[in-house]
């Protein structure tokens, strides 16, 4: 009996406890959510949430450019320094021009010449030289007449008769020769035709061959009737030549420019423009621009100083929007990068995460260390203050 009421007080007990501990969880305070901070909007995006790529890199400007001449020559001037900005265009370093501003003058002067002998072509002949010309063909031909009529006369025997009628014709021919050279010596230095220096050298060699056949004549008839009658034959052919050149003459006047020499010119003229081009084109070369506007980021040049065509003598970078290039990225993690792909960019040396997005991808690699290695740059959302060109970043980017 008294075992019974033991354990029925033990239990009776027990409950009361279990009561009593459940009042005072009931009474105790709701405990308080502890408030996390919400994320800043930069940092926003920048976790990745899925597969990612990591690589190290290096911060680089957008636009760089490694300046160099394609011409040699010597340092004229250099009209800034590290550091400078420039505009797009701007003139950095110039080289001396004094044998390339010849040549510009030159290809002019050779141009000018071109025009001209294209417009007296197309121009035709000056009044008078026709009826001139006309009058040239009839003096020809009555020289040619009395040239045969001499000939017929040697032929016929009247040898002692001709001495005298030979040194009238030998005085004629070195008359005409005498006005053969001055128009020859006048041709010389001035700018003519081709077709007007061939007539005036085939008149000349005309006259000359008409005063040595005269003077052989006289001789011959000196000698005699047969050597007479040789060289009245020879007058008889110069006469016939000097014909020739004055009808040639004359019906070229009359045909006017032929298309061939029309063409012949303006293919002329297009050489001497094109030439002319070509010598701007070498002396602009000399002077080297800004291709976009940056800054200066190093120069080796002074004035005075002699450089060769592809020597770099300034370094040009646009500093205002810089980005990252990675150094490291392997063969096989490039495979899972594309470009649009968000990435996040940390510089340890600002302490900074910016977010970005995956510009471009190296079509060729490149072996460093052994490694296989593609280039992937990396825009950023932001610029950072203190961000600098050569720091180095970790990428992380987002592949899935």
């Amino acid at each position: 009996m008294r075992d019974k009421y033991l354990v029925l007080m033990t239990t009776l007990l027990l409950v009361m406890a279990l009561v009593g501990c459940s009042r005072v969880s009931a009474q105790s305070p709701t405990p308080m959510p502890v408030p996390v901070a919400a994320e800043t909007p930069a940092a926003v995006g920048l976790r990745p949430t899925g597969d990612t790529v990591v690589a190290s890199g290096e911060i680089v400007p957008a636009q760089e450019a490694q300046l160099a001449f394609t011409v040699s020559g010597r340092a004229q001037a250099v009209t800034v320094a590290e550091g400078d900005q420039v505009e797009a265009g701007q003139a950095l370093v110039t080289l001396e021009t004094d044998s390339l501003d010849a040549d510009v003058a030159q290809a002019e002067a050779a141009l000018d010449v071109a025009q001209a002998q294209q417009a007296l072509l197309g121009a035709g002949p000056r009044p008078g030289e026709v009826a001139t010309a006309e009058a040239e063909v009839e003096a020809a031909e009555a020289r040619l007449a009395q040239a045969a009529a001499r000939r017929d006369q040697i032929t016929a025997g009247a040898a002692d008769a001709e001495v005298t009628a030979a040194q009238a014709a030998l005085a004629a021919a070195q008359a005409e020769e005498k006005s053969a050279r001055i128009a020859y010596d006048q041709m010389q230095g001035r700018k003519v035709q081709d077709w007007e220096e061939e007539v005036t050298n085939l008149r000349l060699r005309a006259a000359e061959l008409s005063r040595a056949a005269a003077k052989a004549q006289l001789a011959q008839a000196e000698q005699g009737t047969q050597i007479r009658v040789r060289e009245a034959r020879a007058a008889v052919w110069a006469a016939a030549a000097q014909g020739d050149v004055a009808q040639a003459q004359l019906d070229k006047l009359r045909a006017g420019t032929m298309p061939e020499e029309m063409a012949a010119a303006r293919a002329a003229v297009a050489q001497a423009e094109a030439a002319l081009g070509a010598a701007r084109a070498a002396l602009d070369q000399a002077t080297l621009r800004a291709p976009f506007a940056g800054e200066v980021a190093s120069l080796e040049m002074e004035p005075g100083e002699t450089v060769v065509p592809g020597q770099v003598v300034l370094v040009l970078a646009d500093l205002s929007c810089l980005q990252v290039e990675t150094t490291d990225l392997s063969e096989r993690d490039v495979a899972q990068v594309a470009v649009g792909q968000r990435a996040t960019v940390q510089v340890e040396a600002l302490g900074v995460e910016i977010g970005g997005r995956v510009a471009s991808i190296a079509s060729q690699a490149e072996v460093i260390g052994g490694d296989v290695v593609y280039a992937v740059v990396v825009e950023l959302d932001e610029q950072p203050p203190g961000l600098r060109w050569g720091m180095s970043a970790e990428v992380e980017i987002i592949t899935g």
